[in-house]
């Protein structure tokens, strides 16, 4: 789980989403001993957190035989580029997609290429429905944003919460968005109603959490998951109210991004957030990010590619987690102020086991 980086020389090449790039995948029996080949289809390939994915997966490609291609959407919400990754890697003859998927705009493609013999994993977040796909590794999204949520409930001491929440599209429905909105109220002790839908709570009302008091959500603001439109996200929610003190950020660039917003408004509020990467620990350490939940990127590339790569030789399928639609890669709760009663480890002990740079 430590972080990783380098690539495998030619066993792994790159493809931008759209390319052609060959991954000279196999098309013939385990027994004849040639590579693998298998598509990982990142979001986008600039935030650390897909960039730590890739990594880790070409840094193991070799030692699993496995002929490796790389490809991304453009962006946050560019369907159209996971889709045509999705065709070339079926055109290409792979046995296998490990897929972050964009949206289910891209769930057509996905069982097109379950139908034409390809084993699909999706890494980090899963489609809905859940059977969309294979298998999904990944963190337990709602879980870590219970943890952040239970712990700046914590942290206000029953002092009424004026919460904005960054998440990250408001035009796309994505489980990991809705997962980690949704489960960072729970952890707050506020009622959501329907658990797949953001912003359907109530805007006013009470919170259970840590001693309890009042809330008033602010905002819902799409950020993409990136500083910039995390910075943009924080200034459009002080605009509606310039006494927000806890602010839910659905990764860590948006968390900084909110952090710059907040200062250049010389305002100040408890920041909780989800990532866990090498510079959001660092943030932690450093006092912008109050908490973060930390998830482990290079864990499910390694273990999706090592799962195709032995399917494709006539090995076992992997199974889900207990309980669970999906298997659960582990999540901890980064924080330099522990919470009793909440297990979390220390910035220091986080960036031991983080990832990026």
């Amino acid at each position: 789980m430590a972080a990783c980086g380098g690539s495998s020389g030619d066993s792994t090449t790159s493809a931008s989403a759209g390319g052609s790039a060959s991954s000279g995948g196999s098309t013939a029996s385990a027994a004849s001993g040639e590579k693998v080949g298998v598509t990982l289809i990142t979001k986008d390939s600039t935030n650390p957190f897909f960039v730590a994915m890739q990594n880790g997966a070409k840094a193991d490609a070799e030692k699993n035989n496995v002929s490796l291609t790389v490809a991304s959407g453009k962006q946050e919400g560019d369907d159209a580029g996971q889709i045509t990754a999705i065709e070339d890697a079926v055109a290409r003859g792979d046995k296998g997609i490990l897929i972050t998927p964009m949206s289910d705009g891209v769930n057509a493609a996905i069982k097109s290429a379950r139908d034409a013999g390809l084993y699909v994993i999706a890494l980090d977040t899963p489609p809905d429905p859940a059977d969309t796909v294979d298998i999904t590794f990944a963190t337990d999204n709602r879980l870590a944003g219970q943890l952040i949520g239970k712990w700046a409930s914590a942290q206000l001491d029953g002092q009424k919460a004026t919460i904005a929440l960054l998440d990250l599209f408001n035009d796309k429905i994505v489980s990991v968005d809705y997962n980690r909105d949704q489960g960072f109220l729970e952890g707050m002790g506020i009622d959501v109603k329907d658990g797949k839908k953001n912003g359907d709570e109530d805007a006013t009302g009470k919170y259970t959490g840590g001693k309890g008091g009042d809330y008033e959500i602010i905002c819902n603001e799409p950020s993409n998951g990136a500083e910039d439109g995390g910075r943009t996200a924080m200034e459009n929610c002080l605009s509606k109210n310039d006494g927000i003190n806890v602010v839910y950020t659905i990764n860590e660039p948006a968390a900084v991004g909110a952090n710059a917003a907040l200062q250049a408004a010389g305002k100040k509020a408890i920041i909780v957030s989800v990532d866990g990467g090498c510079a959001g620990v660092k943030s932690v350490t450093d006092g912008v990010i109050g908490a973060t939940a930390q998830q482990y990127p290079l864990k499910m590339a390694t273990m999706g590619m090592e799962a195709i790569a032995t399917i494709a030789r006539g090995g076992e399928k992997p199974k889900t987690s207990d309980g669970l639609d999906f298997f659960n890669t582990g999540v901890a709760l980064v924080t330099d102020k522990p919470v009793d009663g909440l297990e979390s480890i220390t910035s220091a002990e986080g960036a031991k086991i983080c990832w990026g740079n």
